[in-house]
């Protein structure tokens, strides 16, 4: 779209990327080069993609891998995954049905396409290949046009238990345990089982500040612990065109706000914790849009975990705000029995007949 006036001296120079940057992609280079000189070919790894009528997002990423290896990174764990060969800036085949879109993948090899698809709601299956690669099956979730009610979680401290603002624990959890070894947050499952159940065809996504390194480590937990499917919606670590590092703030802020222009019939229930910036964002996102947020749960955390996530945001600070309900319980069964009342199944005397 042209632009009116005259243009400023930095429109007009094009802004070189920030040195990072090239850095990083110097390095992408290197690598690429490096593993196609060892016969490693083309792998797309499928991520859960989301949609309504008429559109869908398309979620994955390229990396080159052993011909052969695609199972590998299904099961890939720890540090393992980040150092995987990222394929910047080739373009990605998205067949939907008889239409096929042509999308290109990012510096960091992640797809992240919008296209056009005419699905019905519920759980759908596109295909993705690029050149050298085999065509790989990637779920997409399409949101009904009459559903109203909609699901965002946070991640870590929120369905697992990381503590991830402790630095040194935060690497081990990330680059050396695997799912097998995380635990999940009692309850919570329990809650987005009940919640989904109680509303058909409702969305559950998962956001997280995490890479989409270790989208496959956290889809084999949330699967493992039955967590319902949903998507993952996750950045990309390391610089961008003008900073040395991405702002995970800054990316659950957009994200929010992307969701709120893409569903702006629905009401989300927003899932966190108390110990880091969850009730914040929230917060600003339910001043900003208090039509479309039901309501705010807030898993406090325990002491011991409070301390490594250095402190806790006040249960005072937000409760009430902009007429938005807020509830607050240290796990998944006090959540739940404020938002929708006792579990009858908790009723039940396991030694009865």
């Amino acid at each position: 779209m042209a632009k009116s006036g005259n243009p400023s001296r930095a429109d007009a120079e094009p802004q070189l990327p920030h040195f990072a940057s090239r850095l990083e992609d110097a390095f992408h280079d290197f690598r690429e080069r490096r593993a196609r000189r060892r016969g490693h070919t083309p792998t797309i790894i499928p991520y859960t993609g989301y949609g309504s009528p008429g559109w869908i997002r398309v979620l994955g990423r390229v990396l080159l891998s052993k011909p052969g290896s695609k199972a590998r990174y299904k099961k890939i764990r720890g540090w393992r995954s980040f150092t995987s060969v990222p394929l910047n800036d080739v373009t990605v085949t998205i067949q939907v049905g008889d239409a096929t879109h042509v999308v290109s993948a990012d510096r960091g090899g992640v797809v992240d396409a919008v296209v056009h698809a005419d699905l019905p709601a519920g759980w759908n299956t596109v295909t993705m290949q690029t050149e050298g690669s085999e065509r790989i099956d990637a779920s997409v979730f399409v949101v009904a046009p009459d559903v109203r009610f909609g699901l965002i979680s946070d991640v870590d401290d929120t369905v697992m238990v990381t503590a991830l603002p402790r630095p040194f624990l935060a690497a081990w959890n990330t680059f050396v345990l695997d799912e097998h070894a995380r635990r999940p947050v009692p309850g919570m499952a329990v809650l987005y089982e009940r919640l989904l159940h109680d509303h058909p065809g409702a969305p559950c996504f998962y956001l997280s500040t995490g890479a989409w390194n270790v989208a496959p480590t956290l889809t084999r937990f949330l699967r493992r612990h039955l967590y319902p499917s949903g998507p993952l919606l996750l950045t990309d670590w390391g610089p961008t065109r003008d900073r040395w590092f991405r702002s995970g703030r800054l990316h659950k802020e957009e994200t929010l706000r992307r969701l709120a222009k893409e569903f702006p019939d629905m009401r989300w229930l927003l899932v966190g914790d108390d110990g880091q910036h969850d009730p914040e964002l929230y917060g600003s996102f339910a001043a900003d849009h208090p039509e479309q947020v039901d309501a705010i749960a807030i898993r406090q955390l325990t002491p011991g975990e409070a301390v490594l996530a250095g402190g806790r945001k006040s249960d005072d600070d937000h409760v009430g705000a902009d007429g938005v309900p807020w509830y607050h319980a240290p796990d998944g069964a006090g959540l739940s029995e404020q938002l929708i009342g006792p579990d009858p199944r908790q009723d039940l005397d396991p030694l009865s007949g």
